[in-house]
């Protein structure tokens, strides 16, 4: 899964990544939690190019009648997105790109859950896969937010936990992004994790559990925590 990233890119390392047109100055943010803001790259139909757009995390399907589903909806399992009434609609012709430096996850630990930070290899920018949606209220107001498309675990996530998002490459970025391209199966082979090697991992500080937290020093490496002692046989022999 994915529940918190980091994204504290440059406007050019964004324009250039993502072929964007001008890009705003963003803040630099190492702890983005759901419900928040979270830039997203979608395609500009009208325009014919690729726009940022400013998204909420956490999806609420047009058909809602309570925006609080959100909350329940800030990843979506790739393999089953297609098929569920939530995601349906938007796996078809409203996928999107979610850019992030890496993303978090927490290892269990005996009762305890320790944050690892996982981030490319060679520092570059990942690009999650990501579905949109617009809703209104009968009040008239709108929303446009957001999900995460997760995969299967490969061997650098595995040990910390079995699911991870789904990462695009460069090199599939039209593809994934073409609303053209309406059946599951077109982009189907994209649903996978990447290979071993591609991500790093290291433990962080817990301080990241706190969404109010947000500094450079979330993402740089603390000692891991010491394995949990091994439960004695109760009636061993003594």
């Amino acid at each position: 899964m994915c529940g918190r990233f980091a994204l504290f890119a440059k406007v050019r390392e964004l324009e250039m990544q993502f072929k964007l047109g001008s890009v705003p100055k963003l803040f630099a943010r190492y702890n983005i939690t759901p419900s928040q803001p979270v830039v997203a790259i979608r395609e500009d139909r009208d325009r014919g190019q690729r726009a940022l757009a400013v998204l909420t995390w956490g999806l609420v399907p047009f058909w809602a009648k309570d925006p609080a589903i959100a909350h329940q909806l800030t990843n979506a399992r790739s393999e089953t997105a297609a098929g569920k009434p939530a995601f349906r609609g938007p796996m078809r012709h409203k996928r999107c790109l979610i850019p992030a430096h890496g993303f978090y996850e927490w290892k269990r630990i005996g009762h305890d859950r320790e944050p690892w930070y996982f981030r490319p290899t060679d520092d570059s920018m990942l690009a999650m896969a990501g579905l949109w949606e617009h809703w209104g209220s009968p009040d008239g107001s709108e929303i446009e937010s957001c999900t995460i498309l997760t995969t299967s675990a490969n061997a650098d996530m595995d040990p910390i936990h079995h699911r991870m998002p789904v990462l695009i490459p460069p090199e599939h970025y039209d593809r994934w992004l073409d609303p053209t391209l309406e059946r599951s199966s077109d982009v189907a082979d994209l649903l996978k994790p990447p290979p071993e090697g591609y991500l790093i991992r290291h433990p962080v500080s817990p301080r990241v559990n706190s969404g109010r937290e947000n500094d450079p020093a979330l993402i740089e490496p603390v000692a891991p925590a010491p394995p949990a002692p091994e439960q004695g046989d109760l009636f061993a022999d003594l």
